[in-house]
C-alpha cells in the first residue's frame, strides 16, 4: 500500500504563503503587506494587500512617506482592512483567523476586533516599539483576540520573466 506524502505544508504555512503571495500585488515601493483570512474549517474566506482605494488612480497618489497631503499614509488601505472589506459576507469573519505578513496597526486592530476575527498570525513585528502597535496589542488583549508570531517555513515565491 502506498502511504500519503509526509512533507506537505501545514495550514499555517499554507495561509501565510497565500498572504505572502498577496503582498506581491502591492505597488508600495517600500512595504508590501499581504493578508489571508481563514475560517474554522481551514477555508480561505478572503485575501488582501496594501494599496490605494478602488477608484483612486495609484499613478496620481503619493507612494512616499512625504509631508501633509503628499504622504501615502493618508491614502493607502492596509492589507488587513482590504481583506475584511473584500469578504462577500461580513458575518463569515466571526471566529476566523487572519494571517498577515506584518503585525496590524491600531486602525487595523479595530477593524479586526469589530469583524469578529479571533486570532492573528503575523510575520514581522518590526514596529513593535511604536505606540500605535502597542495599542493594537492592548486592544487585542482586552477583546480576547489572540496573536502569535508565525513559526513555520517561509515561502519563497519567485517569478521569472
Amino acid at each position: 500500500m502506498i502511504e500519503k506524502r509526509k512533507d506537505y505544508i501545514s495550514w499555517d504555512e499554507y495561509f501565510m504563503g497565500i498572504a505572502s503571495m498577496s503582498a506581491l500585488r502591492s505597488k508600495d515601493p517600500s512595504t508590501q503587506v499581504g493578508a489571508c483570512i481563514a475560517d474554522v474549517n481551514n477555508k480561505v474566506v478572503s485575501i488582501g494587500y496594501n494599496g490605494m482605494p478602488i477608484g483612486c488612480d495609484d499613478d496620481k497618489c503619493p507612494w512616499g512617506a512625504g509631508d501633509g497631503l503628499d504622504s501615502k499614509y493618508l491614502y493607502v488601505c492596509h492589507a488587513e482592512l482590504n481583506a475584511i472589506l473584500n469578504t462577500r459576507d461580513g458575518s463569515a469573519l466571526r471566529g476566523c483567523k487572519i494571517y498577515v505578513t506584518l503585525f496590524p496597526c491600531n486602525e487595523c486592530a479595530k477593524a479586526i476586533i469589530q469583524s469578529g476575527i479571533k486570532e492573528i498570525i503575523y510575520g514581522s513585528d518590526k514596529y513593535a516599539e511604536q505606540v500605535s502597535f502597542q495599542a493594537s496589542k492592548r486592544m487585542f488583549e482586552m477583546a480576547g483576540v489572540t496573536y502569535r508570531q508565525y513559526q513555520g517555513r517561509t515561502p519563497k515565491i519567485e517569478y521569472r520573466l
